[in-house]
Formats: structure tokens, C-alpha cells, sequence
């Protein structure tokens, strides 16, 4: 097909102009957005999605995932990462690698992600009144639980209710059964019993069996980046079936800027623009922003107007602020048996003994059980130059005896930890890059520390020559960006209210782990979705 002015010169057919004014402009196809297009649309609202990247064709995963286990290929290139587009600036005490673990399309870094999914524990949305650290979330894990609950479901978490004695109460099993512990945590629970460390499995967002019309995890083992099967949960499982459900989802769609109306009450306008550098104009009834936590502020820092001068919906001077990420703690080597490492592709087994032993001076954390460590036997073979008999022989005498711990450590959030524009580069449409400025803070290193002696611990027990540790100079992020346009019950503490709606815009909301208080240690694409179906449970009661 030829290209055409409305396909915003793609040549694929796909109409990129804007709608007539929507009753839900969404801005984003991840997770939250996914969610909420999807329960918007279902309920019978006239919905479109803007996303600025592109749609992937399911078909070519195969192919992706060749990409990622393959030395000849870089990270980025599995998911078209890089370029002007995706361009960033870091400051602050440590770099920050922005795009080494997001993707910017119709599904979002779920695409990426490992799909590990917990709920945030109690005392999590309580660290000012349980620990006088950080701040309270103005809501409470009861005011989620039905929505935990709801979001397990639309996930499809595979779990063991009951076997973790450290989680937070629950009243419902996990929609499927959870995966049974790997080799390797067979090797790690004799340590943990001799020092009295309580393992327990992982809920994870993959199915054990067939659910939701896709297949049960086939175990190809590339789960982080690419899941072939489609058995791990992604975003455009509830994407297509919001555009079933009558919802438009307009591709390589970025939004520029959004424009709000005379009185500065409410916003009219989401202008994107589209690959002909055309710039179009979608009207909406109520705006939902899930564009990540990094994305989002920057676009209403972008959208600074007269009535808003430090940009939309920051009267408190808050977007950006605040920004918080977990920190990876690890440790690992070489035991002298097998251990069957890089098998498997995601956790099986866990400790949170120690996430609410928190004290004056450090946070929660958790230790991780890692499947992965050392390389895989496809990574070792393309990875050298051996053949055949030779190849056998190397892979019987090099490969099978690493093994690793890793860890999650919670950063609390501050005010000089943010987000910001660097005007002195600009993207491919000319508009300032985000600026990531990140530090860690005494205590964060104080609690990598704590992860680090457990993890020694553990590891000395069952015998590892230790080789490699990331501690609390060298550690990295999770990339989990929490905090950029955090809730709170008072417009001028926080960027959105409990309802997740802006204090400033009587019709923008904002679904996304931009708006955590306080993240643990915990990974937070659970607590995220279950943010994004209370989102929408709230937009739908205001139209």
C-alpha cells in the first residue's frame, strides 16, 4: 500500500489521524494502560490509545529472541531501542542507564520484564507512622487488596497462597498453580535450613498452565527480554482486548504536549504526533496518563503553560520529584557439584525474612534464589569457537557449577532525586530529553549492605567460592522508576489524590508507579496494575 497522509507516512494502512473528541484519551499501551483501555472500553466508553512507539508483530518473537542470545546483536536492538527517540541525559552521583530495560511499544516493557509480581506488604504504605522514614501512602494495602486480587486475575498469576509466611494477608489462591522450586533452589535450601532462612516460592505472571487462551510456559529460558511463547503475561493481552472491545490504539504515536483549557481546570487536548512529522490533536472527555515514571513527568513538564509555569498539574512543584528505583544486591561463583543454573528463566524461590526488619538506619530487602547465573549452554556455544566433539567437551568441564544470589533493596525516596528536562538535547521531534538525576543515599547503602551479609551467609554454608559481589558502590538499578507524580491527600504534598486524579485537573489521571509514596523492595508491576483498575474504576464513576 502506498503511503498516505493519514497513516502519518508509515505505509501501513493504519489511519494515525485523531479521532472525534473521546470520551477516554489514554496515553500509553503498557501495563496500566492496557488495563484501563480495557476495562473503559468494556464498560462501554468510546476510548483511544496513544503509544509512542510501534505495534510488534507476536510472529517475529522467535526471531527477537535469537537477537538476545546472540553476542553479535546489542541489547537494545531486541526491542528497536536507541536513537534520537530515546535519547536521556543522567545526573547526579551515579549514572542512570535509562533504556537498558524499557521499550517504548504496544505492550511496554512487559515485553522486557521477568514477571515476578507481588503485593506491597502492609507497613510498606505505612513507613512514617510503623518506622518515621519516608511518608505514608494516604491509602492503605486494605484499600488495594480487592484490587491486588483483581489484578492477579487479569494477569494470570501462577502462585502458592500460603506459602510465604511473610506476605501480606490474602483471601482468594492465585489463579494457577505456582512453579515447582528449580534444581538449584534444592541446593540453596539445605543452606537456608542449617541457618534457620525460610524459603518460599515466587508468584509469577506466567502461566503454569494453559489460561486465557495462551499456553503454559514452554521453557525457552529468555523470559528477560523475550518471551516466545506468549505463556509470560505482556501488555497487549489487554491492549487487543480493548480494541475488541471498540477501543482505537493509534502506534508511533508520541504526545508532544497537552493543552488545557481557558481556565486551567481541566485538559482538552493531547497533541501527538506521527512518523511524517505531522502533528494531530485528540480531544477527550478524561485523560489518563500511563506512559511510565519517567515519561510521564517529562511530558507535563513539557506542557508548561501561563497558568502552569513549572509545567501541567504541578502547582505543588512535585512532577519529577522524589524519584526512587530498587537497588540490586548480589553475590556469586562457583560450587564444586552441578547446579543446573540457566535452565530456567525466571525465580522460583525467594526470602522476605528480613523485608520488615527494618531499623533507624536501613530499609526492607529481599534475597533472591537466581536461575541464570553463568552463561546458558546456547550462550556458551555462540560465544566461542568451538565445534561439535570439541564444543561437548568444553560445555561438560565449563558449564553447570555457577551459582548466584541477587537481591532487592528499597531506596527511600528524596525530594533531590528526580526527573527534569535537558534542554541542551532534544529528541527526534526537538523537545528536551529527560534528565534522570539519581543518587543512592547512606541508607540505601546501608541496606544493600544488610542483603550482602545474608547473602554471604547463605552462600559460604553451602560451600560457593565466591567470585563476584554488587554491593553498595557498584550496585544497579532495578529499573523501576516510582515516585515522579506521587499520591497524596494534600495538593500540596504530592501530584495526584488517593483517586489517582490530579489535584490540579479536574479530568487528568495518572496510572502509573510514578504515583508510589514508597516502593519497598518489592517488584511493582502488580501494585501498578491494581493502581490502574482503581483508576479506572474512578474514571468511569466521573463520566
Amino acid at each position: 500500500m502506498s503511503t498516505t497522509q493519514s497513516d502519518g507516512g508509515v505505509g501501513d494502512g493504519r489511519d494515525r489521524s485523531a479521532s472525534e473528541r473521546a470520551d477516554v484519551c489514554v496515553v500509553g499501551a503498557g501495563p496500566a494502560g492496557g488495563l484501563v483501555a480495557d476495562r473503559l472500553a468494556s464498560a462501554g466508553y468510546d476510548v483511544v490509545v496513544l503509544e509512542a512507539g510501534p505495534r510488534f508483530d507476536a510472529s517475529e518473537r522467535l526471531e527477537r529472541m535469537e537477537r538476545a542470545i546472540r553476542p553479535t546483536y546489542h541489547p537494545h536492538e531486541v526491542w528497536e531501542m536507541g536513537g534520537d527517540r530515546d535519547a536521556y541525559a543522567s545526573s547526579g552521583e551515579k549514572g542512570y542507564p535509562l533504556n537498558a530495560a524499557r521499550v517504548k511499544g504496544v505492550g511496554g516493557t512487559t515485553l522486557h520484564w521477568q514477571g515476578m509480581v507481588f503485593r506491597l506488604h502492609e507497613g510498606d504504605f505505612e513507613m512514617r507512622s510503623r518506622y518515621g522514614v519516608s511518608e505514608d501512602w494516604p491509602i492503605a494495602y486494605d484499600d488495594l487488596r480487592p484490587y491486588y486480587a483483581a489484578a492477579e486475575s487479569e494477569l494470570g498469576v501462577a502462585g502458592t497462597a500460603g506459602d510465604n509466611p511473610f506476605a501480606p494477608p490474602r483471601d482468594e489462591p492465585y489463579p494457577m498453580p505456582g512453579f515447582p522450586p528449580s534444581y538449584s533452589d534444592s541446593l540453596f535450601a539445605e543452606a537456608c535450613d542449617a541457618l534457620d532462612v525460610t524459603m518460599h516460592s515466587v508468584p509469577n505472571a506466567r502461566n503454569s498452565e494453559p489460561y486465557d487462551d495462551r499456553a503454559a510456559c514452554q521453557g525457552y529460558g529468555t523470559c528477560k527480554p523475550v518471551c516466545p511463547s506468549g505463556a509470560k503475561y505482556d501488555a497487549t493481552v489487554h491492549v487487543e482486548r480493548a480494541e475488541r472491545e471498540g477501543a482505537r490504539v493509534v502506534d508511533r504515536a508520541p504526545v508532544q504536549r497537552l493543552e488545557h483549557d481557558r481556565t486551567g481546570d481541566a485538559i482538552e487536548v493531547a497533541v501527538y504526533a506521527t512518523p511524517d512529522g505531522e502533528e494531530h490533536r485528540q480531544e477527550a472527555r478524561e485523560f489518563v496518563l500511563a506512559a511510565g515514571g519517567v515519561e510521564i513527568p517529562r511530558l507535563l513538564l513539557l506542557s508548561a503553560s501561563e497558568q502552569y509555569p513549572q509545567g501541567l498539574a504541578n502547582t505543588s512543584g512535585l512532577v519529577g520529584k522524589y524519584f526512587h528505583d530498587h537497588l540490586f544486591a548480589g553475590m556469586g561463583g562457583t560450587l564444586d557439584e552441578p547446579t543446573r543454573q540457566n535452565h530456567v528463566g525466571f525465580l522460583t524461590s525467594e526470602s522476605h525474612e528480613f523485608y520488615d526488619d527494618v531499623t533507624d538506619d536501613r530499609g526492607p530487602f529481599k534475597l533472591e534464589f537466581l536461575n541464570y547465573a553463568g552463561p546458558s549452554p546456547v550462550e556458551f556455544a555462540l560465544g566461542g569457537d568451538s565445534f561439535g566433539d570439541d564444543l561437548l567437551e568444553e560445555l561438560r568441564g565449563a558449564y553447570g557449577n555457577a551459582i548466584a544470589m541477587g537481591g532487592l533493596a528499597a531506596q527511600p525516596p528524596r525530594k533531590d532525586n528526580y526527573v527534569s528536562l535537558d534542554s541542551s538535547t532534544t529528541d527526534d521531534h526537538g523537545n528536551p530529553v529527560p534528565d534522570v538525576h539519581w543518587s543512592l543515599g547512606e541508607r540505601a547503602r546501608n541496606t544493600i549492605r544488610a542483603a550482602n551479609e545474608r547473602q554471604r551467609e547463605i552462600l559460604a554454608e553451602l560451600g560457593v567460592d565466591v567470585s563476584w559481589t554488587v554491593g553498595p558502590e557498584s550496585t544497579g538499578p532495578a529499573f523501576h522508576h516510582m515516585g515522579t507524580t506521587r499520591m497524596s491527600g494534600d495538593p500540596e504534598a504530592g501530584v495526584v489524590d488517593p483517586q489517582l486524579r490530579t489535584h490540579d485537573l479536574a479530568n487528568c489521571s495518572i496510572a502509573s508507579s510514578s504515583t508510589f509514596v514508597y516502593g519497598g523492595a518489592l517488584n511493582p508491576t502488580l501494585t501498578i496494575a491494581a493502581l490502574a483498575l482503581k483508576c479506572a474504576d474512578h474514571v468511569d464513576e466521573r463520566l
